[in-house]
């Protein structure tokens, strides 16, 4: 398969004859990272599958939108975050859970998904990362699982590279401190 640069997919989504096979280079160029960072949000198959759709459809409505300020894979990321967070908010909304409580419901969703093939210690993890506050959570998935630049994280959420670095910080030892007492 031919390699491509982002700078010449942008290219030709902007051709109206090739847009759509250029999409369709997006999709398969950026689908299965872009699973993981919504999974490991929501943390079950199904909902990330459909939010995956979901994010692919939004970004192909608003194509036309994209204005090549920020690289491709940071607007991709950006959509895919948003479907999220509203997701889990929406989830919350209808488990009368308050923002600031941690998501353990994920947690019991998680471990009923016929695809989580964790054991003790994975789900342990799991559980750390959910009693993270959602920001932080999201900085640790990012750099943790995705191994994220800062600088491109900073893109995405809109925060300083320092506050990002010291919400990594926190988040780590939040978990170790979680891993510590569980074990």
């Amino acid at each position: 398969m031919q390699q491509y640069t982002e700078d010449e997919i942008v290219a030709q989504l902007r051709d109206p004859a090739q847009q759509r096979d250029a999409f369709a280079l997006v999709v398969s160029i950026y689908g299965e990272k872009l699973y993981w960072q919504i999974r490991k949000m929501v943390l079950s198959h199904d909902d990330a599958n459909d939010l995956l759709q979901n994010t692919f459809l939004k970004a192909w409505m608003n194509i036309d939108y994209f204005r090549g300020e920020a690289k491709l894979s940071t607007w991709l990321y950006k959509i895919a975050i948003n479907e999220c967070i509203t997701f889990l908010n929406r989830q919350r909304s209808q488990n009368n859970i308050s923002i600031d409580d941690t998501d353990v419901f994920l947690l019991e969703r998680l471990k009923g998904d016929d695809y989580f093939d964790g054991d003790e210690a994975q789900e342990k993890l799991q559980k750390a990362i959910l009693l993270l506050p959602e920001k932080q959570r999201l900085v640790f998935n990012m750099k943790y699982y995705e191994e994220m630049k800062y600088e491109d994280m900073s893109e995405i959420l809109g925060t300083s590279v320092g506050a990002l670095k010291a919400s990594y910080h926190h988040a780590v030892k939040k978990i170790e401190d979680f891993l510590l007492k569980a074990n």
